[in-house]
């Protein structure tokens, strides 16, 4: 009987242990592919199905899955996206803000997209930049004028004061302590098989897609 009994308690320690193994392990953040709002074929002809699916399908899904290989064992195991790119550097810092940076991107768009914002943020932008077509101007003229690889963002700070922001590569306006609203990207994967070098002409196209009730929101 207490052979049984000493028996028992093994097996529910047993149990217990790898229950708490197994929960430790479920603890781990694990970014995934984020899920796009439309279609692959659904922004054309702006942006076509072919660069959807080599920017989103390939590009973004190496960079989160380079990303969960490379926080394995460090501090930012668990961390929030936002606080891996303020805090990191190097290659976690790179591949935390391109996932960052194209979450961003690929949920800002609509197949039934364009116009113009409404409410505190087209309010906003008018204050700042006098009316919306100034601010599209003063924004593509950014995004073309990037040397290289980046991004251009319009970010508020805390104040909710706007402002264009030049990145290189893949940084995000958090790493200056501003909340990024929108963002164009300038890697020419992401315009290279629609607009081969015609930078301005992809930053001027993708006004027609933008969801600015999403936008909106991020204000």
């Amino acid at each position: 009987m207490l052979t049984l009994c000493l028996s028992l308690l093994l097996l529910i320690t047993n149990n217990s242990n790898n229950s708490q193994i197994t929960d430790k392990k479920e603890e781990v953040m694990k970014f995934e592919l984020i899920q796009l709002p439309y279609a692959n074929d659904g922004l054309e002809p702006v942006i076509s199905k072919q660069t959807i699916d080599f920017h989103y399908g390939k590009h973004l899904l190496n960079y989160v899955n380079t990303l969960n290989k490379l926080i394995e064992g460090t501090k930012f195991e668990n961390a929030p996206l936002e606080q891996i790119v303020r805090e990191s550097d190097g290659a976690i810092f790179n591949n935390a803000g391109q996932v960052l940076n194209h979450n961003l991107y690929f949920t800002q768009f609509s197949p039934n997209g364009g116009g113009e914002p409404t409410g505190k943020l087209a309010e906003a932008i008018k204050s700042t930049w006098g009316s919306f077509e100034n601010f599209q101007k003063e924004f593509v003229a950014a995004g073309t004028g990037l040397f290289g690889s980046g991004w251009v963002w319009l970010a508020k700070d805390k104040d909710g004061k706007l402002s264009i922001t030049k990145e290189p590569n893949g940084s995000n306006p958090v790493v200056k302590g501003l909340t990024p609203i929108m963002g164009f990207d300038v890697w020419e994967h992401s315009y290279y098989l629609d607009y081969q070098n015609r930078r301005a002409d992809h930053l001027n196209a993708l006004w027609r897609i933008i969801d600015w009730e999403t936008v909106g929101k991020r204000y």
